[in-house]
């Protein structure tokens, strides 16, 4: 199985939203679409699944014109979508109906994500005093984090085999951003296919091989991230010296990226100043905690490629 994106192209009135985007999943991985607000990474995702009439470009899924609503896709939107009204059992068993799957396999999958995602007192509260059931909570009534882990468990019902996340982690607190990660490190152990957007570019690298970086809807990076990180060297230099060493950075030209208690980091030109560097520092009896050369990060890359003014939050 494949998934390719072709040309894809999106304008509204004289505005070019998402301008020729194109790229190929040739077997089962994590994809990451990246940019800054307005980047049309939302207008791509919502081509790629039909919802948006996309003005010219192809979406193949093995070879042929992709048809989502006849396949098992789960979407995790950047918007959240539920019905506040209504108790979150029942918008998941009307979630699961849309998706085909027949109620009593839909209560197994609701009582298992439930369980797995910290969900039961919510969708299966216990019996009140009387011994009479209680009725499942309605989404108004929980909290930004567990809605979003109720939307989260809406799109894996089916078990997709094509899984989109948009903005997966936005506002959870660290313990249910790591309850996140556990599912989707297992989603991926599935060999499913999954696109994902975010901003947190940390998580970026610690899911996805190949990335896109957009910016005003035109891809302005692309391809593996380890190659894309190997081609700019190991440039960052990060150290940390019981005693104070700005004017030895100074004195041997380089220059100060950041500098934190915890260290300072340099930019170098590669392995050979680094080391260089470090002899300057032994010279001096500079006692040296911490010595780090690196590729850059994501992150660093990210503002590179679309200017630091207009960097997401």
């Amino acid at each position: 199985m494949s998934f390719e994106v072709r040309n894809l192209r999106k304008s509204y009135g004289e505005k070019t939203v998402v301008n020729g985007l194109s790229f190929k999943m040739d077997g089962p991985g994590v994809y990451a679409l990246l940019g800054t607000n307005g980047a049309g990474k939302t207008t791509s995702i919502r081509m790629m699944l039909g919802m948006l009439k996309r003005d010219s470009g192809e979406v193949l899924w093995n070879g042929a014109e992709m048809q989502p609503e006849k396949m098992n896709i789960g979407y995790l939107a950047e918007e959240r979508g539920l019905y506040p009204k209504y108790t979150l059992l029942d918008q998941l068993l009307y979630f699961a109906k849309l998706k085909g799957v027949s109620r009593g396999k839909a209560m197994e999958k609701i009582k298992y994500w439930s369980e797995r995602l910290q969900l039961d007192e919510y969708i299966f509260p216990p019996k009140n005093a009387k011994g009479r059931p209680v009725k499942s909570m309605r989404a108004e009534q929980l909290s930004k984090g567990n809605q979003q882990k109720v939307q989260l468990m809406a799109a894996l019902l089916s078990d997709p085999e094509f899984v989109v996340l948009d903005e997966p982690m936005s506002g959870l607190d660290p313990v249910n951003t790591d309850l996140f990660k556990e599912v989707i490190r297992d989603e991926i152990a599935k060999d499913k296919y999954v696109i994902m957007s975010s901003h947190q570019m940390p998580t970026i690298e610690e899911f996805c091989s190949d990335i896109i970086i957009m910016n005003r809807g035109n891809v302005v990076l692309q391809g593996n991230l380890n190659e894309i990180k190997k081609s700019y060297g190991r440039v960052n230099l990060y150290v940390k010296c019981e005693q104070p060493i700005d004017n030895l950075i100074a004195q041997s030209g380089l220059t100060i990226i950041e500098q934190t208690p915890a260290e300072t980091q340099i930019r170098v030109t590669g392995e050979d100043q680094a080391m260089e560097f470090l002899k300057v520092l032994l010279a001096n009896g500079i006692t040296v905690i911490r010595f780090d050369l690196r590729e850059p990060s994501l992150h660093e890359i990210f503002v590179e490629k679309v200017g630091a003014g207009n960097e997401e939050q």
